[in-house]
């Protein structure tokens, strides 16, 4: 292609190789050697070449009147320069050129990314300040195989697609400039030309660190190495921690909603407010770790951000990135963990996300049947693709590195896992083996899993899977999906079911109640009464419990406390613990006003108080996992809808009797077997009056005597009030 071509597709924006148009280039002919400075300049009206050794200066020729400009000089060998420029406006200034500079990324980087195994390449790829050649600016790279050009495209030049052309990197696919000059700030897109069905958009960066505020779409520049983390002591506890023996006690949040700024127009809380306000909340109700609903950068606050567009950026609505780091580290200097909502299942088809990246299906599936989640209008991600794989494990890993998240809880794996998940017959393609399985993303998981635990120790992966799929927490090597825990959707589901019927029905639908622990350690199952089940017209947590006012906080209070003393690590949803009336809205606060009538404030009393109690007693969180932890003392008593068991610590002299009366009738004399004669402190009553209750119950403890019960060799006589449950610890 001559010279006067390579000019015209300049000038086009169609270049798919500009460095060896544009830059200093030697050239030969029978004249002798010389070198040629070209470049594209549409704002200049004049341009120089500047000798950054000599100082002289060289003016270029205008061979086009859009603005590209040419230096032919008599000289061996090629030097360092400057362009000068002189503007419409009549203003000079001097800049480097982005195209007298070489290569950044390595062929080793090249090859590792193809083979899916780069897992940080967060550190290569997006836009990233450099220092190149003593030259500050920064280095733009991203991944676009089947684009004829790419360009960058910013406030730097306009948006102007001609300007700043990016260098192919063969069949890697991958795309790369230095740009000189550029600042942390610059807002930035990459503007990409398909060599299919004559397909351009301008896309945000996939793995960039920071996003315009919503509804603008562009990336923005970011150093995201700055930030003074505090938090030492945790991140050197974490590795040490068993979870599966320790209290987690979560309280799950979404930001865009915990509590807003009426007064100024109901603007969000930013990072730095939520660090005093939220953490503070969560630590004075004893909670353990705060998760959060997605804080990736999404189009969509309707999504909650479950429809993620910047998978490496936490949102702008909130604050910039060191913000959240500011969030996060304040969270664990106040022993807080953070877990993280992460959707690797699918993402949206926002024209600016990664949807048809290239003008092909680069990380979706070409074919809808697998491509394509119908339910939601969303995308799934090619699992079987090597660079995709890459770009959701560094995901993962970036999130724990970069911003010491503590665990990542994985949506949607149940769509993950199955190819005909929500679809009839005729609507999905079945694997190589005539299977429903999602042989692609099984393994996906099964690596993110492997890779997360072996860099982070210490961290925790936590599955919504809402089917029986065996060994969801079973170690990958021996045949599992690899997770530490996963909701127990079944348990959930069960117990809303239960505890929404009448009083006068629940006998007759006892099994509900009970069939929870017949599968309860088949999996180290986490106990959920999260967001998904306060929204959609399906009311809040107490609305959904019967009966008149004192009824429902009474049958609230009972539930939560069963949960408590069920076997399984616990996660209650943002506005659960104070009884909030209306179900959850996305775009307005939490209820907290509620809590200044007495019988709101008490019920956030009682779940403080549960939280203390189940972290300061070892039978209620070190054997979750084990049938040995848990003991029932009455299974049977269907006519009186009350339940009894024990709950073990590792030492079994340390237990814990739990009794639920689940009717609003209260049972005098009520005995229940006990392992020992002895005396048995009542350590909790959710009928107490300093929780809006009746204020029925033992006086602080009752004497078992040897009377057998239940198969037990001893048992009390309890008063059990109304609607309520019981903890009681031996007090020898």
């Amino acid at each position: 292609m001559g010279l006067q071509e390579n000019i015209r597709q300049i000038v086009a924006g169609k270049c798919g190789d500009p460095f060896s148009v544009l830059g200093m280039h030697l050239k030969k002919d029978k004249y002798g050697a010389g070198v040629e400075v070209r470049a594209f300049l549409p704002e200049a009206e004049e341009a120089w070449v500047a000798d950054e050794e000599t100082g002289s200066q060289y003016p270029m020729e205008r061979l086009r009147k859009q603005g590209f400009f040419l230096l032919r000089l008599k000289r061996g060998k090629v030097f360092p320069y400057q362009l000068k420029i002189k503007s419409s406006d009549g203003k000079i200034s001097e800049r480097k050129d982005p195209y007298a500079f070489g290569r950044i990324l390595t062929d080793f980087d090249l090859h590792l990314m193809a083979e899916g195994s780069h897992y940080n390449m967060y550190e290569k790829l997006g836009a990233h300040a450099a220092e190149f050649n003593g030259t500050s600016g920064v280095h733009f790279a991203v991944w676009a195989p089947n684009a004829a050009s790419v360009s960058v495209v910013g406030d730097f030049n306009r948006w102007d697609n001609r300007r700043h052309p990016m260098r192919s990197l063969g069949s890697s696919g991958i795309w790369e400039i230095f740009i000189p000059g550029i600042v942390k700030g610059e807002a930035y897109k990459f503007y990409i030309k398909s060599r299919y069905n004559n397909y351009e958009a301008e896309k945000s960066d996939p793995y960039g660190f920071y996003f315009e505020y919503r509804p603008k779409t562009a990336s923005i520049v970011c150093d995201i190495n700055s930030y003074g983390w505090g938090d030492d002591a945790w991140m050197k506890k974490r590795p040490e921690t068993n979870w599966f023996e320790s209290p987690v006690a979560i309280y799950e949040a979404h930001l865009g909603s915990w509590m807003r700024v009426p007064d100024e127009g109901n603007r969000f809380l930013t990072y730095r407010e939520l660090a005093d306000t939220l953490i503070g909340h969560a630590k004075q109700m004893g909670y353990t770790h705060i998760e959060l609903l997605p804080v990736s950068e999404h189009p969509l606050d309707a999504s909650w951000g479950y429809q993620t567009i910047g998978y490496f950026a936490p949102t702008s609505r909130f604050g910039a990135p060191e913000d959240f780091m500011y969030f996060v580290d304040a969270c664990h200097q106040n022993n807080i963990g953070v877990i993280l909502d992460w959707s690797p299942a699918h993402f949206p088809k926002d024209g600016h996300g990664l949807g048809f990246f290239d003008g092909t299906a680069l990380y979706e599936h070409q074919d809808p049947r697998k491509g394509e989640h119908m339910d939601w209008g969303t995308l799934i991600f090619n699992y079987g693709r090597n660079e995709v794989r890459n770009f959701l494990i560094s995901n993962a890993l970036f999130w724990l590195e970069k911003y010491h998240i503590d665990g990542l809880r994985v949506d949607a794996v149940a769509s993950m896992l199955y190819l005909d998940y929500s679809r009839k017959e005729g609507q999905w393609v079945p694997n190589i083996y005539g299977g429903r399985e999602n042989l692609e993303a099984i393994d996906f998981i099964k690596k993110l899993n492997e890779l997360t635990h072996q860099y982070f120790p210490g961290i925790l992966t936590i599955a919504e899977e809402s089917t029986a799929w065996p060994g969801v927490t079973k170690p990958v090597y021996l045949g599992g999906l690899g997770f530490d825990m996963k909701w127990n959707m079944g348990w959930m589901h069960d117990m809303l079911s239960y505890i929404s019927k009448e009083p006068v029905h629940r006998k007759y639908h006892h099994n509900k109640l009970t069939f929870g622990l017949l599968y309860a350690f088949t999996e180290n199952f986490m106990l959920v009464l999260s967001h998904d089940e306060v929204v959609h017209g399906k009311r809040s947590m107490l609305e959904k419990m019967p009966g008149d006012i004192w009824q429902k906080f009474a049958n609230l209070r009972l539930f939560y406390g069963y949960m408590y003393g069920h076997p399984g690590k616990k996660l209650l949803f943002m506005g659960g613990e104070i009884g909030q009336w209306d179900e959850w809205k996305f775009d307005q606060s939490i209820d907290w006003h509620l809590t200044q009538h007495s019988r709101h404030n008490r019920l956030q009393k009682y779940v403080h108080d549960l939280n203390r109690l189940y972290s300061s007693e070892p039978a209620l969180y070190e054997v979750d996992f084990d049938y040995q932890g848990f003991d029932w003392i009455d299974v049977c008593d269907t006519e009186n809808s009350v339940i009894s068991f024990i709950r073990y610590a590792r030492e079994r002299g340390d237990y814990i009797v739990v009794v639920c009366n689940f009717t609003p009738v209260p049972r005098f004399a009520y005995r229940v077997g006990v392992p020992e004669k002895c005396y048995f402190r009542e350590i909790l009553n959710s009928d107490s009056r300093q929780y809006w209750g009746s204020n029925l119950g033992n006086a602080g403890g009752v004497q078992a005597d040897d009377t057998p019960c239940h198969g037990k060799p001893c048992s009390m006589n309890i008063i059990l009030p109304p609607l309520s449950v019981l903890y009681f610890k031996p007090g020898r």
